[in-house]
């Protein structure tokens, strides 16, 4: 029988739904998975009680972008001042060497550390498989660790011999990308809702792939309805890329093989032209902002203020830990709303639009639209912030958390499991977890 949870004395919920709703002193009501009810003074004698007091409620943030594998490679000394080009020609030599040992410890590592900073919805783009790897490797991580998951079966198919970016032991043949497609779909993806695993199509990007995968990618999503993901206009160089070799801007390439739709979310866009912007609001096409790693690659600050007036679906993504360095979500949603100040005014982009944008935006991009608000017979996706320590000392509005407030979350509820409790994952053995990653990387260092 599925645990019930009463959420008892928040101090401030912030729903994000509908109606944005905020709530002073209420309780929330969590069974079967889902938020059951939401007010003041529930009652429900069988339930464990999760006291709140002193605590801000919100829904589980949602992450839009991450490549998991890459929390092997963090700060790498020759990486860590290139642009994306050189980063990426620096990075896959190692990747080259790693195997399902290092994919499923560093999608576990990066998982444990999404979990701790409030994420119970995660993507993931993992988009190369030396070494007998799979998908399957960071599906059985994500299981373990507890969220709920939606990676995509990434690929690359043009090596630096045919024009492309990545050497040629890394990429794989089309139609053997296609079939693996179709087995990961049909093993894994759970179209239901309230489902903890949906699995997408997602070839790497523009400068790695032919034309005619992504063209064959697009159709097949749309036969077996699983959403589309890549890279798009991420750099400057990206751009120069995409019209040297297409005749083309990247909206217009994507626009031209199916790349646009309610059913399709774009990584970076950082680089997106008004014209641009408007085709993704007109089609529903959903965006990735990664604003941690757009600064660590020195790739720009996206228009995140006109994509969401424009009325373009925007949701987070932390990246991957090798252009971030980290995973923590909440503190990416900070640096969202900073970024936008700092190019557009103080006045760009408020706390609550950023926590709001890490929540049910996400949730949006990704067509998860039982996620990422707290409503009834919405999921019991719910993270607790401890408001009454030194981060919120001084605080005039507790709820403004991305101003003043913790980035580690005290409790985090996936569809009604408590996966953090107390600021630890009591079903882990972190230090463990921990010292293996440790013993990979000194492996790859080597």
């Amino acid at each position: 029988m599925e645990r019930s949870y009463l959420i008892r004395n928040a101090e401030h919920i912030l729903t994000m739904d509908d109606h944005r709703t905020e709530l002073f002193g209420a309780d929330i009501l969590v069974s079967g998975g889902k938020i059951r009810a939401i007010g003041p003074k529930l009652s429900q004698p069988e339930a464990e009680v999760i006291d709140a007091t002193g605590c801000v409620v919100t829904p589980g943030l949602v992450n839009t972008h991450h490549h998991l594998f890459q929390t092997l490679t963090r700060a790498v000394p020759a990486a860590q001042d290139a642009l994306l080009f050189g980063w990426l020609q620096t990075l896959y030599p190692i990747w080259e060497r790693f195997g399902p040992a290092e994919m499923r410890s560093s999608a576990m590592i990066g998982l444990a550390e999404l979990a701790l900073s409030g994420c119970s919805l995660t993507s993931d783009h993992l988009y190369l498989f030396p070494n007998g790897s799979r998908l399957d490797d960071t599906i059985e991580a994500a299981a373990e660790v507890g969220l709920r998951f939606h990676p995509t079966r990434g690929a690359m198919s043009i090596g630096v011999s045919q024009g492309g970016l990545p050497p040629d032991n890394l990429v794989e043949d089309e139609a053997a990308i296609l079939d693996d497609c179709i087995r990961v779909i049909d093993t894994f993806h759970d179209p239901s809702e309230g489902s903890m695993l949906r699995v997408g199509i997602a070839p790497c990007s523009p400068f790695s792939v032919s034309r005619e995968l992504m063209r064959d990618a697009a159709l097949l999503a749309r036969d077996k309805r699983v959403m589309l993901h890549t890279h798009l206009a991420e750099n400057a160089e990206d751009i120069a890329y995409s019209e040297a070799n297409f005749g083309c801007r990247p909206g217009q390439y994507a626009e031209d093989l199916g790349w646009t739709g309610d059913d399709v979310w774009h990584a970076h866009c950082v680089k997106l032209d008004d014209s641009e912007v408007a085709l993704f609001a007109r089609t529903g096409t959903g965006v990735a902002h990664c604003p941690c790693s757009n600064c660590r690659l020195g790739s720009g600050i996206a228009p995140v203020r006109g994509m969401r007036d424009a009325g373009v679906k925007v949701g987070l993504g932390v990246d991957g830990s090798a252009s971030n360095d980290g995973s923590n979500l909440v503190a990416e949603a900070r640096q969202a709303m900073l970024l936008q100040r700092v190019s557009q005014g103080a006045d760009a982009m408020s706390a609550r639009e950023a926590l709001e944008i890490a929540t049910r935006g996400g949730a949006d991009v990704l067509g998860r639209p039982d996620c990422g608000r707290l409503a009834h017979g919405k999921r019991a996706d719910v993270a607790i912030w401890d408001v009454s320590g030194i981060d919120s000392a001084g605080s005039w509005d507790p709820a403004a958390l991305l101003l003043a407030g913790p980035m580690r979350v005290k409790h985090l509820l996936v569809e009604g499991r408590q996966v953090v409790r107390d600021g630890q994952m009591p079903h882990l053995d972190l230090p463990a977890l921990v010292a293996r990653q440790r013993q990979l990387t000194e492996g790859l260092m080597a």
